[in-house]
């Protein structure tokens, strides 16, 4: 005689989850890597109690956004396009003039093409924090250091 057993899937429910803050140094790391790995601990897909539907992930900040390294040719070729949507509204900027100007974008746009374009990637997006230098207003989170594969 043969027993059936059956499993119940487990599904995270948002109250239940347990956030954590992490910081990163960005001093020398390669941009798509760490971008990669912040998408993962943004999404919780690091957590045994990874759900795709509900926001399971921790806040990330991330430090020294103006050291960022790069491979190949990238800081000269690779281009950032945006539009007002107005007539002559194009405007391209390279990534050398983002990192002089604005280099905490460069790490959220990068973040943000790697995180789901809906409700739920707007929400986890909101949990990146993102300063150009080594200072960041959050210690009193008691962020652990997040240590990126290279």
């Amino acid at each position: 005689m043969s027993k059936t057993i059956s499993f119940k899937t487990y599904s995270a429910k948002p109250g239940e989850v347990e956030r954590k803050w992490y910081v990163v140094d960005a001093e020398g790391k390669v941009l798509g890597r760490l971008a990669s790995e912040i998408a993962t601990i943004l999404r919780g897909k690091h957590k045994p109690q990874f759900t795709p539907h509900v926001d399971t992930g921790d806040f990330v900040i991330v430090t020294n956004a103006g050291k960022i390294g790069l491979s190949g040719k990238k800081l000269d070729q690779k281009t950032y396009f945006s539009h007002s949507n107005y007539p002559g509204g194009v405007k391209i900027d390279n990534l050398k003039d983002m990192l002089r100007k604005k280099p905490e974008k460069v790490i959220e746009k990068a973040v943000w093409g790697m995180l789901p374009h809906n409700n739920l990637g707007r929400a986890l997006f909101k949990k990146l924090k993102v300063y150009a230098g080594p200072e960041h207003p959050h210690v009193s989170q008691s962020p652990v250091e997040m240590k990126v594969n290279q």
